[in-house]
């Protein structure tokens, strides 16, 4: 019986969200790993390949644009297939299950196509050579990353792995010079050391109080001496700037001034990052700075291993985490509409003070 012939040139598609793309770097690297003479490259959403430029374990990242009109997505595929069918893909793996993934799969031509059975629409598996199985499907114990393992175990049945299942994102030298200029013209000398911030979540339910944050950041600025800097997306600039101005003198917004492959090279040269459950404290993650992330309804334990560099913040509630878009699906978090600065403050100073800062100011 002839043995297959391992596939030279792999395709994987993520057409999920920011944090889908960082928390499955460890499924990129693990095709290349298993396959280590294959060419993988990897489709996922426009603006979103500036994250993954990087890797050296990809030969290309394409991307496709979000988009709600059924027409315009059409001609973009349209556009794409020949792209995909020149570049004869031997194996194509779709990590999610929505229909734009399989149908960009289908249009590849490529011999074999697999993908996670879902919810078991029939018409997939006339688009897909395989479809993984629930059943087949294992969790791997607590010492793996639990949100990049997510995508590692539909990889598994088909025998791609890795022994690090640590997200990890490389540095490009365009986006870390394009740092180092926004750092100059924000007035912030190469040697300076500073905190960033993203208060913002895509779901409000997730969000903690601005004020808040002004608080923990004037007391970061007070006692440490250390500036804040607030990111966020282009859309989120002007609350950004309401919460810098409302800071001790020294906060800045650098939010909307940055490619997602930009703030990656932010985040790595911030002493400590800190924000609510959104895509950021997963980058940071990727990149090796210190992150105190706070959940509320939502569970970290789906997405993150808290220890002493990466730290976790969560009301006291019995109720948290409730799994909901905030209390009874309202899109209120009363959990973290109540939860004062205190927890928050405590575990910045300990993580600051782990990572070297230094008091300038005693403890009011």
């Amino acid at each position: 019986m002839t043995t297959p012939a391992p596939p030279r040139n792999i395709l994987v598609i993520q057409l999920g969200d920011i944090g889908d793309v960082v928390v499955a770097s460890p499924t990129f690297r693990a095709f290349r790993e298993t396959y280590p003479d294959a060419r993988v490259t990897v489709l996922v959403r426009k603006g979103y390949g500036s994250l993954i430029a990087g890797d050296p374990h990809l030969f290309e990242v394409l991307e496709v644009t979000k988009t709600r009109s059924k027409l315009l997505e059409a001609s973009e595929n349209f556009r794409l297939a020949g792209r995909l069918r020149r570049a004869r893909y031997d194996l194509v793996f779709d990590l999610r299950t929505g229909d734009r993934g399989a149908i960009l799969a289908f249009l590849s031509r490529a011999p074999v196509k697999v993908a996670f059975g879902g919810d078991g629409a029939f018409w997939r598996r006339y688009v897909f050579t395989r479809l993984i199985r629930q059943d087949e499907l294992t969790v791997a114990p607590p010492t793996a990353h639990p949100g990049a393992d997510q995508s590692l175990r539909l990889v598994a049945p088909i025998g791609v792995g890795t022994s690090d299942s640590r997200p990890k994102l490389y540095l490009t030298e365009r986006s870390a010079a394009n740092v180092h200029r926004l750092l100059a013209a924000e007035g912030l000398p190469v040697e300076a050391r500073f905190i960033t911030v993203n208060p913002f979540s895509r779901w409000k339910y997730k969000e903690w109080g601005y004020g808040k944050w002004v608080e923990v950041l004037d007391g970061i600025r007070d006692r440490y001496g250390l500036p804040a800097l607030v990111v966020g997306a282009k859309e989120e600039a002007e609350d950004a700037m309401r919460i810098a101005g409302g800071c001790t003198p020294g906060a800045l917004s650098v939010a909307g001034k940055t490619t997602l492959g930009e703030l990656a090279a932010l985040l790595s040269r911030s002493t400590l990052h800190l924000g609510v459950d959104s895509a950021a404290p997963h980058i940071a993650n990727a990149v090796g700075t210190p992150t105190v992330t706070i959940f509320g309804p939502s569970d970290w334990r789906a997405w993150m291993i808290p220890d002493a560099t990466h730290r976790v913040v969560c009301p006291d509630d019995p109720c948290v985490p409730c799994h909901k878009k905030g209390c009874d699906h309202s899109e209120v978090s009363l959990c973290l509409d109540t939860m004062g600065t205190e927890k928050v403050t405590r575990e910045v100073g300990e993580a600051l003070e782990a990572s070297g800062a230094k008091a300038v100011r005693g403890r009011r």
